[in-house]
């Protein structure tokens, strides 16, 4: 970007579509519908069980497969070839991406849930699984430039198929071995590096193929404007339906003790509300730092503070089971971000006024330049 006016905070939750702006109202009732169900229907766990193809559940792999397809076309792996042009903003965020923010996560997952193995390992894997979705509206809402997220967004996407296995593997089952406190405390957890990849490459592979083919076909024969401003505006609020079609599901199975649901979410919100917090600001005051505009830094500090919750629910469903704690730890995760990230786009843009000059620069650097003038 060339130069920029000075971001306003406006009406931020105004911005955002009905689905997108009530998303943890709708998780908390589609918790309650689930639950509902379970109990009114005790034999829905045996249905469920029964529609299945080998070890998959044809009813979950429909919702999980169906929120990831709309996220995925909307990627625009078009833009992968600007890395080259801006290989410092894009170093910055793979480094806060894969390397800061996993391990952050892992710290707060043992340091707030060193006995519950479950939760634990489910915040784990929603930290590993870096943002794809909803860090676009973020970013926008908060005055991002949409051309380096679109670019981030495609990084993440290609480094996810390539890396998450592999993290998952060395976080949950040999990193934890390093942990001082864990001997006595926790049990210890192992994972396939295996069965994770599968999963990564059924609820990731598939619906990134699929979205990739979607997204160039339409373009093609229809044109950028309207996939942009018709195909996409339809297909992307279906992604949310699909999320919580699989919550609805997820709960149905676990009415018999969802009594103990309010303690549970709060133990796992905690840390997943450190989480946010910390990424965001280290994030942002790095980027100001290192001397980026406030729509870089804005777009830094969004990608690297949000979490790709729906990669994170598939996995930890295929690998884990529909019913295990580290499915229903994923579930908690998009409940506490969109709350939290709408409430950062405020503080972005508050923050915008202190840090940044009118034009976006930064204003040490800015006033520096007008003394030399």
């Amino acid at each position: 970007m060339t130069a920029e006016a000075q971001p306003q905070t406006g009406r931020v939750a105004g911005q955002l579509g009905l689905l997108d702006r009530f998303l943890p109202l709708w998780i908390f009732l589609t918790m309650a519908l689930g639950v509902g169900l379970g109990r009114i229907w005790p034999d829905i766990a045996d249905v469920i069980d029964a529609l299945r193809i080998d070890t998959v559940s044809l009813p979950i792999a429909i919702g999980l497969l169906w929120m990831m397809y709309p996220v995925l076309t909307k990627v625009q792996y078009e833009q992968l070839s600007k890395v080259a042009t801006a290989w410092k903003m894009f170093s910055v965020s793979l480094t806060l991406n894969w390397l800061i923010g996993p391990v952050i996560m892992f710290l707060l997952a043992w340091i707030f849930l060193p006995d519950m193995d479950e939760y634990r390992v489910g915040l784990i894997m929603v930290g590993l699984a870096r943002c794809i979705a909803m860090v676009l509206i973020w970013n926008l809402l908060a005055r991002g430039d949409n051309d380096y997220c679109a670019v981030l967004v495609a990084l993440n996407s290609v480094f996810q198929i390539l890396l998450y296995s592999v993290y998952a593997y060395f976080f949950v089952s040999v990193a934890s071995t390093w942990i001082p406190w864990a001997g006595g405390e926790a049990e210890e957890v192992h994972v396939s590096m295996w069965d994770v990849a599968r999963s990564v490459l059924i609820f990731l592979g598939v619906p990134l193929v699929a979205g990739i083919i979607t997204r160039f076909a339409v373009i093609r024969t229809k044109g950028r404007d309207w996939f942009e401003t018709k195909f996409m505006p339809k297909l992307s609020p279906t992604a949310i339906v699909g999320l919580l079609f699989t919550i609805v599901i997820m709960f149905s199975l676990k009415g018999e003790y969802i009594v103990d649901l309010p303690l549970d979410v709060l133990r796992i919100a905690v840390p997943l509300l450190f989480y946010f917090l910390i990424m965001f600001s280290v994030s942002y005051v790095l980027s100001w730092r290192l001397g980026f505009r406030y729509a870089d830094t804005a777009t830094l500090s969004f990608t690297a503070a949000s979490n790709n919750f729906e990669l994170a629910i598939a996995v930890s469903i295929g690998v884990f089971g529909l019913e295990s704690g580290q499915a229903f730890a994923a579930v908690v995760g998009p409940l506490v971000e969109v709350p939290v990230l709408v409430s950062l786009v405020y503080v972005s843009l508050w923050a915008s006024r202190f840090f940044f000059a009118p034009d976006g620069r930064v204003k040490r650097l800015a006033l520096a330049r007008e003394a030399r003038g």
